[in-house]
């Protein structure tokens, strides 16, 4: 094969390159922005004095034996859902945090991003957040199109995460090409 002809398929390559580059940045663009603001946000979530990550407050007792049954605390928990923010509210549980060395049991509800944080030891009301941390990753991998939609076992972010992952991958690789396919061509003059 003749260096011209050589070099006329390196040209080609990159062209393609190029095109791939600026198609999936085109049609990703949206998606990229929610990744990277959300990224960010995550990334100072413990350094956002409260706005993002709220404060876990203390009980009054880190010793496991003086702490009431998790099913009382549940209670008292779903009882200030009702009582404090709305009635109507679904009581199931996104998951239960346990912070033992702080003395206090957080109940996270599915619904609305509400977190109850729980005295561990006498089961009074500490805290009622809004976990807009979790509304954040829910955005960044994609799982709040599966809770609008309802569809129960994550398809859309799998399929979200894929896309966003592979395209990733490829502007990777085609952004590479195309900063040392030009040095190559340049070099083999």
């Amino acid at each position: 094969m003749t260096s011209e002809n050589k070099r006329s398929r390196q040209a080609k390559t990159l062209r393609a390159f190029r095109k791939i580059h600026r198609i999936l940045g085109m049609f990703l663009f949206i998606v990229f922005l929610f990744i990277s603001v959300s990224g960010i946000m995550l990334g100072w979530k413990k350094n956002s004095g409260g706005m993002i990550l709220p404060e876990s407050f203390e009980g009054t007792s880190a010793d496991l034996r003086d702490w009431l049954p998790i099913d009382s605390l549940h209670k008292n928990a779903v009882r200030i859902l009702h009582d404090s923010i709305s009635p109507g509210l679904s009581e199931e549980l996104e998951r239960i945090d346990i912070r033992k060395d702080k003395g206090m049991v957080k109940f996270v509800f599915i619904e609305n991003y509400i977190g109850i944080q729980i005295d561990g030891a006498t089961g009074e009301l500490l805290n009622i957040e809004t976990r807009r941390s979790d509304f954040i990753e829910n955005i960044h991998d994609g799982s709040i199109l599966d809770y609008i939609f309802n569809t129960g076992n994550e398809q859309i972010k799998l399929v979200y995460t894929s896309i966003a992952g592979l395209s990733l991958f490829a502007f990777t690789v085609t952004g590479f090409w195309l900063w040392f396919g030009p040095k190559l061509m340049r070099r083999k003059k």
